[in-house]
């Protein structure tokens, strides 16, 4: 420590802060399929209790609109995937029903293609799990004062995305719904690299590239390697 004295905050500041009073508490909706989800959330957002409040969590669409109608939150925080159904149906259900409740996601999944669908959508805000306790409340409070709230880590991503898109420029296998992470997967795999290879390549591990490489084959609509490299060719993504 330095022993530096503390210094006050500025005379405007506190009085403006007096001004505004207090924040409402934060009423929050969970929304995953997993019980060790729920509860992790609920431990979470429990060391906020003046400024957060777990109002429920629920695990369908069915649910969720039913709480919309009786005692709907401020937030809800919901995946991109549950078992079963899509996150992203139960986004536009809520914003449909109740545009005044936001929608937050809290994900794994650092994909932009996700990301862009669910601003598309109307959601409020796109997180991702590495998130802290207070970062999360941070964001869900201004998500709930009407801000868009992105994960810091994709934000750059996201960013980068718009220029090349209002630039006309994008990368290969956009249009059809990949990811510039998934395209770069997609090349090396044209170019007949291993999952290992590319991962090595990548810098990253090996599971990665496979969980990479199921996305390709879902948004190609293929179900091998083989069946994917010829969509690639056939569509001439890579010269």
């Amino acid at each position: 420590m330095s022993g530096a004295a503390e210094q006050p905050a500025p005379l405007e500041a506190v009085v403006e802060a007096q001004a505004q009073g207090p924040r409402p508490m934060l009423r929050v909706l969970l929304v995953d399929d997993h019980q060790m989800v729920i509860d992790g959330l609920r431990a979470m957002l429990a060391n906020y209790p003046t400024r957060v409040e777990v109002v429920g969590d629920c695990s369908t669409l069915e649910a969720v609109l039913a709480r919309l109608r009786s005692d709907p939150p401020d937030v809800v925080l919901l995946d991109v995937r549950l078992r079963g159904q899509s996150g992203l149906d139960i986004c536009s259900e809520v914003v449909r029903v109740r545009p005044q409740t936001r929608v937050v996601f809290l994900t794994v999944y650092d994909d932009e293609q996700y990301l862009f669908q669910a601003l598309r959508l109307g959601a409020a805000g796109f997180l991702l799990k590495r998130v802290t306790g207070g970062e999360l409340v941070d964001h869900l409070e201004r998500a709930r004062d009407g801000e868009i709230v992105i994960d810091p880590s994709m934000a750059g991503r996201v960013a980068l995305a718009a220029a090349r898109l209002q630039s006309g420029e994008f990368w290969p296998g956009a249009h059809l719904g990949l990811s510039q992470r998934e395209s770069e997967v997609l090349q090396l795999m044209v170019g007949g690299l291993s999952n290992r290879a590319i991962a090595q390549r990548l810098f990253v591990g090996e599971e990665t590239v496979k969980s990479h490489t199921r996305s390709i084959y879902r948004k190609l609509e293929v179900g091998e390697r083989a069946q994917a490299v010829a969509v690639a060719l056939r569509e001439g993504l890579f010269h």
